[in-house]
């Protein structure tokens, strides 16, 4: 469950907040001596792509010219993603950053899904090729705040469009206020069903982390002052969490951002499997990371896809009522936000 792993004990590191973003969010500095070395680099660029909740629920092994990716089961959100589709969203996330990293780094990729529930990536020697994806790849974030509520050009959209294209995987990009406010409907609907469902706010709450030191030691979760929320002592945040969260305030938040948000991104499978969801998280991840190179802001809005009972509506609305949406992305231009963390490499290595 999540709570047996956020309730494990903080580093006894003294790195300020400042300090460990320094060290997370960069390019390499140095390059790596050999092959094991180029492989943890590998894994530590994985390590900065979105995950639900910032759970960072992947492991990773390593051997001769393959990675393989894993989901750490223990870092499930059973209440917010009960089939495990956004845990295995958030390994294609991974994947796709290992593979552009890759790529920079003098390696090809071949991306296995197979047969059970590892993602093999086998690599071998090849041109380095330092894409623009890669460069934005510590730069890129969800970036929880207004935008600008400026519309983007059609070139941008379409290259947007581009990136974000894969096998099994549709995108669809509402630009159309009238189209936004119907999503805006769905969004507060679901928002509304899940802030008054208390297994959905006690499982939210474990991974909410209320100070800069709080967020240094677990190097995870959701870090309150990256969606603009102030900070708080750990025992204060904890018992003022469930006073303050109110379905009201969330829905009007969500409001305020969609309303100046450029346009909604919406990433739907031709199947409903890992494989699929999996690819998913691939394709949104490079639309992310395009989106960065664009200096543009891109922040979840998944509600809709979240709750169950709201889902096929949600579907029927968009015209796909056979297909399953996957996830919902707000985009824009807006500035950035405080960062989330990351774990060590070594954390995540098995």
């Amino acid at each position: 469950m999540a709570s047996s792993v956020v309730a494990s004990s903080c580093s006894t590191d003294n790195n300020s907040y400042g300090d460990a973003v320094s060290q997370i969010w960069r390019h390499t500095n140095i390059p790596p001596a050999n092959e094991m070395a180029l492989q943890r680099e590998l894994v530590r660029y994985a390590t900065l792509a979105a995950s639900g909740h910032n759970t960072q629920c992947w492991k990773f092994q390593l051997e001769d010219r393959l990675i393989s990716i894993l989901p750490d089961l223990e870092r499930r959100t059973p209440v917010v993603d009960p089939d495990d589709h956004h845990l295995y969203a958030s390994l294609g996330c991974a994947t796709e950053n290992l593979v552009q990293a890759a790529k920079a780094n003098g390696l090809e990729s071949t991306v296995d899904l197979g047969a059970g529930e590892s993602i093999k990536i086998h690599l071998e020697p090849a041109q380095a090729v330092s894409s623009p994806l890669f460069e934005a790849i510590p730069n890129r974030q969800s970036t929880r705040t207004d935008y600008d509520g400026q519309p983007l050009s059609n070139e941008e959209l379409k290259q947007l469009e581009q990136t974000a294209t894969g096998t099994g995987v549709n995108l669809m990009l509402l630009t159309d206020k009238q189209a936004m406010e119907k999503v805006l409907a769905y969004v507060i609907e679901g928002n509304t069903l899940q802030i008054n469902d208390p297994a959905f706010v006690k499982e939210l709450k474990t991974w909410v982390r209320f100070n800069e030191k709080e967020a240094v030691c677990k190097g995870d979760g959701l870090f309150t002052k990256s969606s603009g929320n102030p900070t708080l002592p750990q025992w204060l945040g904890n018992r003022l969490f469930g006073m303050l969260l109110s379905a009201e305030s969330e829905n009007e938040k969500y409001t305020h951002q969609l309303r100046s948000s450029a346009g909604i991104a919406i990433f739907v499978s031709d199947q409903e499997t890992q494989a699929h969801w999996i690819e998913a998280g691939r394709c949104y991840q490079r639309f992310a990371l395009q989106a960065e190179a664009l200096d543009i802001r891109t922040a979840f809005l998944n509600q809709p896809v979240e709750v169950a009972s709201l889902r096929p509506q949600f579907a029927t609305s968009l015209g796909i009522s056979d297909y399953r949406p996957d996830l919902v992305v707000r985009f824009g231009r807006g500035p950035k936000m405080p960062r989330s963390l990351r774990r060590p490499v070594g954390a995540v290595i098995v």
